[in-house]
């Protein structure tokens, strides 16, 4: 690439003197984070953004998905040899790597998730470390990383402490931009239901699927051609909100392993659809212990949970956690329809309490961290965040 960036870039550039912000795409869930957060700054006519594809073992996708959305893409092998005046990350590979100062934080829904144990066994920690906040994922050569490590609550301050104390005078609670969105979008919940086709009379279930064997389609492979055989058809209509993760299988491939059930009606997005509109539409949500199950569960959606490893992959305290205790089990082995008739909002206000320690405020606060780490005055009044798109 010789424009924008490039030994002799200023010769070609039609907009001169802009800060340069790489975004550091690793997955298809971190450049959906990684979009609400450019959004604060995107429009400012002293901001070029970029993107990069970096290293991940689910970033298959990416690159496309980036070109849909017309993206300026910087190959990994320059990425890492220029130099920017803000990087931004959601997750990790690679970040040693980039020249720039870095902002990183998490893809979900906090830091609630424990690092998944390794296949090949060894001794089991007395507690198993909180993913994104160890020192294997902030620490290089004894050098913390980020410039500024973004968390959405209080709380994850005192894991820190325990598991990367270096990295404390970086770390800011800004609150959780995702859950803003999704809260700011439940006005619109006709307009999705109508874009996705479901009826006034209908009932939308969703089923929300983390990535891996412990995920509800990984865990459950019956759950989906249960709901579509026994919910009668005209009163229910079931989607299936699949981790990208789980695309990694292969488009065709799981297009193929759900056939059955789509040529039944079921709703089944593309992994780069913003599935939080689908959570503002549904009725009932049947989850694992990912984080879209806790975002329904802190929206009010009335939720069921699946016994698929809440107590080993949750961290203690976290709105995982309380949503694993509080929402009732789907019983796979009694008549469906009963249960979700039974299924009851859990307490969102706590839920929520849990996922932020800023509701409302997390685009302000962090949109004040990066006008100020770009040396630029911010301008005007900061506007709300938007609710997602209609599908």
């Amino acid at each position: 690439m010789s424009v924008p960036i490039g030994i002799d870039a200023h010769r070609w550039v039609t907009r001169d003197g802009c800060r340069t912000v790489l975004v550091i795409v690793h997955t298809i869930v971190s450049c959906q984070r990684l979009l609400d957060v450019i959004d604060l700054v995107e429009s400012d006519h002293r901001v070029q953004l970029m993107f990069t594809v970096a290293p991940d073992i689910f970033n298959r996708g990416v690159e496309e998905y980036l070109q849909e959305l017309g993206a300026l893409v910087v190959p990994w092998p320059q990425a890492v040899r220029e130099r920017f005046d803000l990087a931004l990350a959601a997750s990790y590979g690679g970040l040693s790597e980039i020249h720039a100062p870095l902002v990183v934080m998490a893809h979900g829904a906090g830091h609630g998730k424990t690092t998944r144990p390794p296949d090949r066994g060894g001794p089991i920690a007395h507690e198993p470390p909180v993913y994104g906040l160890g020192a294997q994922h902030l620490m290089r050569g004894g050098r913390v990383l980020p410039t500024a490590l973004v968390l959405a609550h209080e709380s994850e301050r005192e894991i820190l402490r325990r598991q990367c104390p270096a990295a404390l005078p970086v770390a800011l609670v800004a609150g959780d931009i995702c859950y803003d969105r999704l809260i700011r979008s439940l006005p619109q919940r006709a307009q999705y239901r109508r874009a996705i086709r479901v009826g006034d009379a209908e009932r939308l279930v969703v089923v929300s699927s983390t990535w891996g064997r412990d995920g509800s389609f990984g865990a459950t492979q019956d759950l989906l051609p249960r709901l579509m055989n026994d919910l009668p058809g005209d009163r229910f209509r079931v989607a299936a909100l699949l981790h990208p993760a789980v695309w990694a299988h292969g488009r065709r491939q799981v297009r193929a392993w759900t056939s059955d059930c789509r040529a039944a009606g079921l709703i089944l997005p593309e992994p780069t659809e913003d599935w939080r509109a689908l959570v503002a539409a549904a009725d009932y949500l049947i989850g694992d212990y990912g984080s879209v199950t806790a975002y329904a569960a802190a929206a009010g959606v009335p939720s069921l949970r699946l016994d698929t490893e809440w107590s080993r992959r949750c961290v203690p305290g976290t709105a995982q956690e309380l949503v694993g205790q509080g929402a009732s089990r789907l019983r796979l082995g009694e008549p469906l329809e009963p249960q979700l008739r039974d299924a009851h909002p859990l307490d969102a206000g706590a839920i929520a309490a849990r996922l932020t320690s800023y509701p409302g405020k997390a685009g302000e606060r962090l949109r004040r961290l990066l006008y100020r780490l770009l040396g630029l005055t911010q301008p005007g009044k900061h506007r709300r965040v938007a609710p997602v798109p209609v599908p």
